[in-house]
């Protein structure tokens, strides 16, 4: 079905007047005139059509259509919330049609922005409540061991030492959560500036086996590389900020790793970029947690994770950390059998 323009009604209605106006003057014709007057008759009714039409135009144009334009306008702009980026319209167009189509698609849009600002404003609470949770629980463990130790546990040999190592670990816990949203907040704001050099891969992994060796070896965790590699792996990368990726990425493993379980390092030629992946063959990952696993604070296991130690940042942080180089990190993983991180930097 067509959309009534300002020309269709023009039209009908010029059409219907025309019939009316014959319909009055043919029998007048009929009786009074001759032959050659209905020559007259058909210019009165071609008269009355054009007249007709233009009248009726102009008005539904003057009073109607301009209304709409109008309405059009005010869409255009509440959406751009700019006078400049008006659309001039048409007057040939199907107007109403138009105004009809732009507020269907502004509803869309209406709708779809609401649905994003209800799903910001969960993140966001998730994410004060998380927050809270995490600052919550090393403060008041350091509030209850200082709390004892002042009210006589200081003079208590068997228990001062023990206590205030204990409120020293939750305050490098808390130390380290800070530290971490301090670095969270410059990746996501820009402020922290990645310095682009050529890195060897290989040097840089082996610094983190080197790093984290003591800690894989309490968990008798086994660090290597999938093969031996004779010839340099270069990348284009910011030296320590892969680094700490590469740390948390093994961390992780070592975390969730089995006893006697092993920790594999493989790299790829991609072409224009080497693929860096980090494997385990710990407990794994249910395909639910996945899609979440790089938000911030998100854990599998709320209680588990927490027996680990870390700040529930560090993924988000290693996320970042690779984006900011224009490059991406995925995971794999099969509760029960293990996990795989890869992420990807340009080949130097």
């Amino acid at each position: 079905m067509k959309e009534a323009s300002p020309k269709r009604i023009a039209w009908f209605t010029s059409l219907v007047s025309t019939l009316v106006m014959g319909a009055i003057l043919g029998p007048i014709f009929y009786f009074v005139g001759d032959n050659e007057d209905w020559g007259y008759y058909l210019i009165c009714l071609v008269l009355t059509y054009l007249s007709s039409y233009f009248i009726f135009y102009y008005s539904i144009e003057r009073f109607i259509h301009s209304k709409i334009k109008l309405i059009y306008k005010s869409i255009h702009r509440e959406k751009s919330k700019s006078k400049s980026e008006l659309d001039e319209m048409k007057m040939d167009t199907d107007v109403i049609g138009n105004v009809n189509l732009e507020v269907m698609k502004w509803a869309d849009e209406s709708r779809e922005e609401i649905k994003q600002l209800k799903e910001q404003a969960k993140f966001r609470r998730e994410f004060i409540g998380n927050l809270a949770h995490e600052l919550k629980t090393p403060l008041f463990s350091i509030q209850g061991y200082l709390f004892t130790l002042l009210e006589g546990g200081l003079e208590d040999k068997s228990i001062n030492r023990n206590y205030l190592e204990r409120a020293d670990k939750n305050l490098e816990r808390l130390m380290e959560l800070v530290k971490d949203l301090d670095d969270i907040t410059k990746l996501e704001s820009g402020e922290m500036q990645v310095k682009l050099e050529k890195i060897n891969m290989l040097d840089l992994v082996r610094d983190a086996f080197n790093t984290l060796d003591y800690q894989a070896k309490q968990k008798k965790i086994t660090l290597e590389f999938d093969k031996k590699y004779d010839k340099p792996i270069y990348v284009l990368a910011d030296y320590g900020k892969i680094q700490q990726v590469v740390v948390n990425l093994i961390i992780n493993s070592i975390n969730y790793g089995k006893e006697e379980g092993r920790t594999r390092v493989k790299l790829y030629d991609m072409d224009e970029n080497i693929l860096i992946e980090i494997e385990d063959n710990g407990i794994g990952i249910s395909k639910e947690h996945l899609p979440r696993l790089f938000e911030r604070f998100y854990r599998v296991d709320k209680s588990r994770a927490r027996n680990h130690g870390g700040t529930g940042l560090g993924l988000a942080i290693v996320k970042h950390l690779i984006d900011s180089h224009g490059q991406t990190i995925n995971v794999r993983s099969e509760e029960g059998h293990g996990s795989t991180f890869a992420f990807t930097l340009k080949k130097a």
